[in-house]
C-alpha cells in the first residue's frame, strides 16, 4: 500500500492517520472532493480514507455507487475507507455494502487503523492478482513489469498485446532511457517467435564503416581485414526478432539494404553475389525525430514508412511518476539478488523526493542511482542521504514551508523528519552508536530510540568506533 489519500477537513485527524500508516507509504491530504478528484485523476491512489460528511456536503451519498464514481473510474483498484462519526454509522455500513473496504469512527484511533489496514492490503493485492490472472496472455515472469497506474502506459501494454502475436514491424519512439529495449523484449517474448533468438543491435555504437557488415555479414576478401566469411545479425536472428536500436543513425547505404529486407525479405552479404532469405521480425527504436530527418534528407522516406507501420510512443518517466513505487520495488528486488544484501524498502522521503525530480535520464537514470545508493546503504531501508542531492528536491525546511502545494501538516512533518534525522545522526556520532548512552542523552528510553532509528533507517553499527567493535 504505497499511495494513500486522506480526504478530511480535520487537520488533526489527518496528522494522526498519517502517523499511524507505514513509513513507506506516500500519504497525501485533501480537504474537499474537488481537490481530491483532481489529485486522484492525475496520479491514482491505492487507498482513499474519506470523511463521509464531505460526500454529504456535495449531495453524493444517497445514490453513491463505487462502480460509477469518478474516483473508481480513474482507478478501478482504489480501496475506500470511510471516516464517520457515530451518528453516521448506518451510512458508513451502506458504503461498505456498496464496496468500501471498511470504516473508521471519529475520534480515529491508531489501533483501529492498524487493525484495518492489513485487510485492505489483502483486498488490493487480490484485485491486482485477479486482474492479471484473468488475462493469460502475459507470461508470469512479466506480470510485475507491466504493472502501471499510468493511463498512457496501460494503453501501450494493450497495443503490445495486439501487435506481439503478429509479424508486423514495430517502431518504438521515446527519449533515451525510457525502456525501449525492455518493450522490444516484451514484444518478442509474447510473440510466436519467443523460442527463437532475440538479437539486439545498438546501431549508434557501431562505426559507419562497419554497420553493413554487422547487420548483413560479409564474404572473405570483401574488404581489407575480411579474412573470413562472417554472418550478420540478420542471419543470427533467423526465425526470431532483431531489435535495431537508434535506427536513425545508420548510413544511407545501410538504409537501402534494410529497405530491401523490409520490401522483399532478402539481403546479401558484403562482397557476396547470392541473395539470402530473411526470416526475422524487425523492431526498431529511436530517440530522434525520424519525420524531421526525412524532411532534411538524412533518412529515406520509403524506409521510414516501412518502419512506421506500428509506432509506439513511450512517455518519459516524468510523465508516469505514479509508477515510481512499482519500478523502485522491481529494481530493489534485483539489487538484493545481485549484491546479496537484504534491504526491505525505501524511506518515505526518498519516494517523495523522486516524485519531485524531473528525471532527465528516465528509467535508466533511476536504475543507476538506485544501484549506487544501494551499494552505499548500510541500514534496512534506502535512505535519502545516499542519493544525489538533485534527486531529493524540496526537503529542507525552507522549501517545505514555501511549497504552495504542501499542506501545513505535511510541511510540519517534513521539518520534523529532517530535524529528527539530523539530531539522531549527530547523537549517534557523539556516543559512538551506544544506544544506552544515546537514549540517556536524548531523555528517552532505549526502546523509543531504537524505534526512531528504524523509522529513519539509521544503523547504530555505522557509528561505532573501532575500539568498540
Amino acid at each position: 500500500m504505497k499511495d494513500i489519500l486522506v480526504l478530511t477537513s480535520r487537520s488533526d485527524d489527518f496528522s494522526l492517520i498519517a502517523s499511524a500508516l507505514p513509513e513507506t507509504s506516500n500519504v497525501k491530504h485533501a480537504v474537499d472532493l474537488a481537490a481530491a478528484q483532481a489529485m486522484h485523476s492525475k496520479a491514482p491512489f491505492d487507498m482513499i480514507m474519506a470523511d463521509i460528511a464531505l460526500f454529504e456536503k456535495e449531495g453524493d451519498t444517497e445514490d453513491f455507487s463505487f462502480s460509477t464514481h469518478p474516483f473508481v473510474k480513474a482507478s478501478p483498484f482504489v480501496q475506500f475507507v470511510i471516516l464517520c462519526p457515530k451518528n453516521n454509522l448506518q451510512k458508513a455500513l451502506k458504503a461498505v455494502k456498496e464496496g468500501a473496504a471498511g470504516y473508521l469512527m471519529y475520534p480515529v484511533q491508531k489501533r483501529d487503523i492498524q487493525l484495518l489496514l492489513p485487510s485492505v492490503i489483502r483486498t488490493l493485492s487480490r484485485d491486482f492478482e485477479l486482474d492479471y490472472l484473468r488475462d493469460h496472455f502475459w507470461k508470469t515472469e512479466w506480470l510485475e513489469i507491466i504493472r502501471s497506474k499510468n493511463f498512457n502506459m496501460k494503453e501501450i501494454y494493450g497495443n503490445i498485446r495486439s501487435v506481439a502475436p503478429t509479424i508486423a514491424t514495430v517502431l518504438l519512439l521515446g527519449d533515451t532511457g525510457t525502456g525501449k529495449g525492455m518493450m522490444a523484449r516484451l514484444i518478442h517474448w509474447h510473440s510466436q517467435r519467443s523460442e527463437k533468438p532475440f538479437i539486439e543491435v545498438h546501431c549508434g555504437a557501431i562505426p559507419d564503416t562497419l554497420i553493413e557488415s554487422e547487420l548483413f555479414g560479409h564474404e572473405k576478401g570483401a574488404f581489407t581485414g575480411a579474412d573470413r566469411r562472417k554472418p550478420g545479425k540478420f542471419e543470427m536472428a533467423k526465425g526470431g526478432t532483431i531489435f535495431l536500436d537508434e535506427i536513425g543513425t545508420i548510413t544511407p547505404s545501410a538504409q537501402i539494404k534494410l529497405l530491401q529486407v523490409l520490401q522483399n525479405g532478402i539481403f546479401s552479404r558484403i562482397g557476396g553475389e547470392s541473395m539470402l532469405k530473411s526470416d526475422v521480425r524487425i523492431i526498431a527504436a529511436t530517440n530522434s525525430d525520424l519525420a524531421r530527418q526525412v524532411k532534411t534528407g538524412e533518412f529515406r522516406k520509403d524506409l521510414y514508412y516501412r518502419l512506421n507501420i506500428f509506432p509506439i510512443k513511450i512517455p518519459p518517466l516524468r510523465e508516469r511518476l505514479e509508477d515510481l513505487p512499482y519500478l523502485t520495488e522491481i529494481f530493489l528486488e534485483n539489487l538484493n539478488v545481485k549484491y546479496g544484501k537484504k534491504i526491505d524498502g525505501f524511506h518515505h522521503l526518498v519516494l517523495e523526493g523522486f516524485k519531485r525530480y524531473d528525471w532527465p535520464g528516465n528509467i535508466r537514470e533511476l536504475e543507476n542511482i538506485l544501484e549506487r545508493a544501494y551499494i552505499l546503504e548500510d541500514s534496512s531501508v534506502m535512505t535519502p542521504q545516499n542519493f544525489p542531492r538533485e534527486t531529493m528536491p524540496g526537503f529542507d525546511c525552507e522549501s517545505a514551508g514555501n511549497d504552495a502545494g504542501t499542506s501545513l501538516a505535511q510541511a510540519r512533518q517534513h521539518a520534523i523528519n529532517l530535524f529528527e534525522h539530523s539530531y539522531l545522526t549527530a547523537l549517534l556520532e557523539q556516543t559512538g552508536g551506544r544506544i544506552g548512552l544515546a537514549a540517556q542523552k536524548a531523555g528517552i528510553t532505549a526502546r523509543q530510540l531504537n524505534r526512531l532509528l528504524n523509522r529513519h533507517g539509521l544503523n547504530k553499527n555505522k557509528f561505532k568506533r573501532k575500539k568498540d567493535i
